[in-house]
This record gives C-alpha cells, structure tokens and sequence, in this order.
C-alpha cells in the first residue's frame, strides 16, 4: 500500500462521507473533528472503501465484527447502499452503540466477552453465508479508506508537524500515516490539490503491497496503557497478543495490532506512548467542559496524550489530534 491507495479511495467514497472540520483551539493546535463523521466516527471512510472495492455485492449482503463504532459505519453504508448488514458484536459493546445498530437495521448477533471472539464468529457465519467480510481494521481497503482523513488534515490545515491519533487495531493509524505522507500545500497558496508523489526510494509500487511510508509530519500514536497492542508489538519486533481491559475497550480493543498496521507503524515517522484509564476519562471531560465536544473514552485518548504530557509539542510545532468517536452517553460527560 502507499499514498496512492489513499488517493483512488478518496475519488471512490466522494460524496458519500463529510468533510469533517477542523478547528484551531490555540495557536497551531488543531482539532480534527472525525467524531462528527456519518455514524459517529472516522470508520464509515474505510466501510464505503471495501464495499465499493469488492464490485457487486453478495446477495446475503455484508458482514463485520465490532466493539461497535466499526459496526455502525458498516451498518450506515449497507443501509446506504441498499445492502443487508450482519454485525457481531462483543458482551462489552455499549448499550448507545447497540441502540445504534438497532437504529441502522443492522442483524446484531452480541456474543463473546472481547472483540477478538465476536470476530471469530463472524467469520465463522461470513463462511457460511457468502457475505462479504468487512474486517474492523486489517484489510487494505479499509485503512486506504481510513487515510481520507489525513489528506483531508493536511487541505485543511496547510500541512502540520505532528498528528495525535488513538490506536486499536490500527487501522486508522496507518490510514492517517499513508494519507498524510503526500505534498504539503505551501501556507501561501492554499491548499494544494492532492497528487500522487513519486515512490520512496526502496519502496515498492505494486497495487495491495505495504511500504513504510518515509515522509510526512510525526505520528503520535496513543494507547490506553490496558491495551498497548503497537506499542507491545514494536517491543516484541511483531504483533503480539495483550490483554484487554479499561474504559476505552469498547472500541480500541482488539488483541493483536493489524498486520498491515504493524509493517506501516514501524516507520520511524511513528512514537508509541501510552495514557492511563484515569487521564482519558479527565480528556473526554475536558473536551466538553472546554470545547462542548461529546467524545467517548476512545474518542478523547489521543487528546489525553496532550493533557498528560506523555507527548508534549515544541515551542512552534504544528499538531492537529484527531478526536475520533462520538457514540456514547451524554450524561456520562460530566463527574
């Protein structure tokens, strides 16, 4: 995969998802507010990827397993599209996310006490049915899909030092690493119309392969310290299992980081840091008490890395965080 694969999904999903704002809340800081996406978060993008990439669809519709954001946007999109949605769904899944789903038509099957065995589920049923599989995170059409976004970043802020993003499986990561390492728009003229650069020197062109992307602003990438899926992969030199647990496990919770995730997060333009359950439960208040801005637990982890100091920009530097989820409980928003 490269920036390229970013570029044609953008052309593809057009039209069907927003252009989600950014707002500069103090000077050089940047926040891009996915979290007001069609569903409820930046997933929706690499939802509309995979299916409009797969051609015609199967009879028996589309199928994914989720801690509930993920289901959502598949759900969202096979509604759009006209297309039955079978969504797996872990015990830990909120009741507002369930409600969603309930909303959108999804066929909702809620078993297993993590992501990974309501993912195993689905496969099992995808193999049955002939759905097309949806995964959450590891399949090349959904993280170029995730990517929209930071091409997007860049249009609209004029191009930045540094992007704050929460990891999962890491799809949206690696997404916002391929979609961000294409031409800076000069402060002078605008926004530059996105084109596709020349390969890394080394890197390989050929459509589906992953690169290690080797320009681009820094990429923060922000884990709850109970599900430090990247960051134990990095350590250990290949995705690992950890355990699950914590406020965000709902929608950061999977296992294992992705494959494609891992191979793209390896750069050297990526840091791995780590907040605790206490400091995204204070971020997610703070953006409300602040901002108004309704994030749930993993929506406000990458702003919680800001707040805490586990990453702290230089005097000048240019950082846009991206606050990622919206689907929760207002009434949780205030102590």
């Amino acid at each position: 995969m490269d920036y390229s694969d970013v570029l044609a999904a953008a052309s593809r999903i057009d039209g069907l998802v927003l252009r989600t704002p950014v707002l500069e809340v103090s000077p050089g800081v940047f926040f891009k507010l996915e979290l007001l996406q069609h569903s409820g978060s930046f997933k929706v993008r690499g939802a509309f990827n995979r299916m409009l990439s797969a051609g015609e669809l199967p009879p028996s519709g589309v199928i994914a397993a989720s801690g509930g954001n993920h289901g959502l946007a598949v759900a969202y999109a096979a509604r759009v599209l006209g297309v039955r949605a079978e969504i797996f769904v872990p015990e830990v899944t909120s009741p507002v996310k369930v409600a969603g789903l309930e909303a959108l038509g999804a066929h909702i099957t809620q078993t297993g006490a993590i992501y990974s065995e309501a993912a195993e589920a689905a496969a099992k049923r995808a193999a049955e049915s002939g759905a097309l599989a949806v995964h959450a995170y590891d399949q090349a059409e959904v993280v170029a899909g995730q990517g929209t976004t930071g091409l997007e970043i860049v249009e609209q802020t004029g191009g930045v030092d540094t992007v704050v993003v929460a990891v999962g499986g890491g799809g949206f990561a690696s997404g916002i690493t391929l979609g961000t390492s294409g031409p800076t728009p000069s402060p002078s003229s605008g926004p530059t119309p996105a084109t596709s650069p020349s390969p890394t020197p080394g890197s390989s062109s050929t459509p589906g392969s992953v690169v290690t992307p080797g320009s681009g602003p820094r990429i923060i990438a922000v884990e709850p310290e109970r599900i430090p899926t990247l960051h134990e992969a990095l350590r250990a030199g290949h995705p690992v299992p950890v355990e699950v647990g914590g406020v965000a496990a709902d929608a950061l919770g999977a296992t294992k980081i992705g494959t494609i995730a891992f191979e793209i997060l390896s750069s050297p333009r990526v840091e791995s840091v780590l907040v605790t359950d206490e400091a995204i439960v204070e971020a997610r208040r703070t953006l409300w008490a602040r901002h108004r801005v309704a994030a749930e637990p993993a929506g406000a982890t990458a702003y919680a890395a800001l707040l805490t100091g586990a990453y702290t920009p230089a005097p000048g530097e240019r950082v846009a965080v991206v606050l990622c989820g919206s689907n929760t409980d207002p009434g949780t928003l205030t102590p």
